[in-house]
Order: C-alpha cells, then structure tokens, then sequence
C-alpha cells in the first residue's frame, strides 16, 4: 500500500502526538457509532450502550481502517494485535493490525488491554510467520518477543490516510480521548473503519 508524502507525514504525526499524549494524561477508549457531528462535538453511541459527547475540534485528523488479511503480514512488517493467553503459552489473537511504515515505533511492546478478560496489546515488528496452521506469528518488541496464532476468524485490518468526511451517522470509530476534570472528553483525530468495518481493537 502506498501512501502519498502528506498522507505519510500525516500517520507519522498521529503516532507521535499519541505517544506524547499518552504520557500527559490517562486516556480513555471509546469504541461505538457515530450518531452525530455538530460542530466540533461528535455524538457517539458506545457498545457499552452508554451516549457520550467528544470535543474534536476543528480539524480532527482522521485515519480509515480497511479490511486487510494475514497476507498483508509478512517478516519485518509492524503490527499491533489485542490478543488473550492460550495454555501453550502462546497468545491467541483477537485482532491484527497492520501499520503503514510511517507508523513504525508506535506503541511498541506489550501491555494490558480492555477488548476482553485477560487480553494485552502487543505492538511490535514480525520475525516470522509460520507455524503448523501457517498463521503463527512472532512479533519481537524491545525487550521481548512473542508468539501469535492468528485464528482464520481474527479480523485484519490496515491503516489508510482518512479524512473528516468519514466521519458521518453510523460509522464505526475508536477514539483514545482526554477526560478533563469537568469529565467532559477530548481527542484530535479518531480511527474510523471504512466501508462499514467495525474497529476490532
């Protein structure tokens, strides 16, 4: 996939202004349907069933996901799954996301994560895939490596440069926000899943 300069330096800001966000403030996901864009405020209907409001500003930057498959993984790429421990001791995966080169570095390692009991987020680059199924993965990060088996139903994604004309009534988003003291939330760009795919993270 090919990214024209602007749409590169675009994805490469956004994982940079994530990563310094991130240490300035706790974040809060917010994974749901767009019912509304007003202004600056965008409406969204969460899974968990609850209305919540998120400042956007004017200009939020915007990234698409699209569906991708586990051909779209191969040694050296850089890749993020929400994955859950299996018996083995690998990690079985609940989603793989593919990232743009300009997006190298983002998130790397492994931490908890809130998708499902028990499930962590690791961000890291593909050593091999491989495995008697074929769809075993390792995903090295530093000071750590670890396997991933990539069930055939596990969604793949990859990231695209988007634009806020995605973001309309019934899109599916995922947004990583700041609650300010008020309780009132904010963030500047929002993941957007295009043609009607549901951010799997």
């Amino acid at each position: 996939m090919r990214f024209a300069p602007a749409s590169l330096l675009l994805l490469a800001c956004l994982a940079l202004g994530g990563a310094a966000q991130s240490e300035e403030a706790p974040r809060t996901r917010i994974r749901g349907t767009i019912l509304s864009l007003t202004g600056e405020t965008l409406d969204v209907a969460t899974r968990g069933g609850e209305r919540v409001q998120v400042h956007v500003g004017p200009a939020p930057r915007v990234v698409a996901l699209a569906a991708g498959s586990l051909a779209d993984v191969r040694p050296g790429s850089y890749v993020g799954t929400a994955a859950v421990p299996q018996p083995d001791g690998k990690l079985r995966a609940l989603e793989l996301q593919v990232f743009p080169e300009s997006m190298r570095g983002v998130g790397e390692g492994t931490r908890p994560w809130d998708v499902a009991p028990e499930s962590s987020m690791t961000n890291g680059t593909v050593g091999s895939v491989a495995g008697t199924s074929g769809r075993d993965i390792t995903i090295a990060y530093s000071g750590g490596e670890k396997t991933v088996a990539v069930p055939e139903q596990a969604p793949v994604v990859v990231y695209e440069p988007g634009t806020p004309g995605l973001l309309t009534p019934g899109a599916h988003v995922f947004i990583m926000a700041t609650r300010a003291p008020d309780g009132t939330l904010a963030s500047d760009r929002v993941t957007v899943g295009k043609d009607g795919l549901v951010p799997p993270m």
